[in-house]
């Protein structure tokens, strides 16, 4: 009794051990997010005093603050003058913002059509073709999008779409990774359930539609969320494929915003954080089951 009791406490504390490490590691990750919410209700006074002046202009182009940093979560008095200034007197944050809508939610609802049409298309068809096929949307995802820029410039040369908005939507249409996790779910679904199906009558888009679909709930969940935080944050494609500053999303312009308006880069950049976060709270369970299942399929 003695040694299981031993046992049980030598237990307890390692998961409380381990706990408090995961706990550290949360409270870590969350910091920067919680610093950036509180902050950008502080007066520009309070900022000045807690982080100093934040010079531009120097020697090299690069900045600096002139005072040692103090970190602070809880504001002394509470001031929505920085969000006025975002959303009354300054369109051009909520331009941007809008201007991040119009490039993401069509390569999200675009990219979603594709990849569940194509991993439909991989889980029915059998043979060595497929294989192949499949391989190399493997072998894809591990190209970083960095490697295909200069082709996707070409092209989009070629097509006379440079400079406009289907220049970044197009390729953005296309991820390896979407149709991974499609493919990998439904192949979660019974073959004895389509076959039923088809005895029934029931078409290949009717199979698709009705069975297929409500299947993958959770992955689709998931891709619409990887894919919408990996556009909305999107810079490297903008810069090269997009040169019009009026149409290019806000995640560009957060570098541009006034050195010395502290308060409103913290503003914008806790607007710029909520659609995200807002999805990222809806779908959470979703997001995890829909990954989860990735490793416990075979392929």
């Amino acid at each position: 009794m003695r040694r299981i009791s031993r046992a049980k406490a030598l237990r307890r504390i390692r998961l409380s051990l381990f706990f408090i490490w995961a706990l550290l590691f949360a409270c870590l990750f969350i910091m920067p997010t919680l610093l950036t919410f509180t902050n950008s209700f502080m007066s520009e006074t309070e900022l000045t005093s807690n982080y100093g002046s934040v010079l531009g202009n120097v020697a090299g182009g690069s900045s600096y603050m002139s005072k040692s940093v103090n970190l602070k979560v809880i504001p002394d008095i509470v001031s929505f003058r920085q969000y006025f200034t975002v959303l009354f007197q300054s369109p051009e944050y909520l331009l941007k913002f809008w201007n991040s809508m119009i490039l993401t939610l069509p390569i999200v609802a675009g990219q979603i059509a594709i990849a569940a049409l194509a991993s439909y298309g991989f889980y029915r068809c059998r043979g060595k073709v497929k294989s192949v096929v499949f391989f190399s949307y493997i072998i894809l995802m591990l190209m970083p999008y960095q490697v295909t820029l200069v082709p996707n410039f070409i092209v989009s040369d070629t097509l006379g779409i440079l400079d406009t908005r289907w220049a970044v939507i197009l390729p953005g249409l296309f991820t390896p990774l979407s149709v991974f996790i499609l493919t990998k779910s439904m192949r979660r679904v019974p073959y004895g359930a389509i076959e039923a199906a088809r005895l029934d009558g029931a078409s290949e888009f009717k199979i698709f539609r009705k069975i297929c679909l409500p299947m993958c709930k959770n992955a689709l969940y998931s891709v619409i969320i990887l894919t919408f935080i990996d556009n909305w944050n999107m810079v490297e494609q903008v810069l090269v494929l997009l040169s019009d500053a009026e149409k290019q999303p806000l995640s560009v312009f957060l570098s541009q915003i006034n050195s010395g308006e502290v308060g409103v880069a913290f503003a914008v950049a806790s607007i710029y954080m909520i659609p995200p976060i807002l999805l990222f709270l809806h779908g959470e369970e979703s997001l995890i089951e829909g990954i989860a299942y990735q490793g416990s399929v075979k392929g």
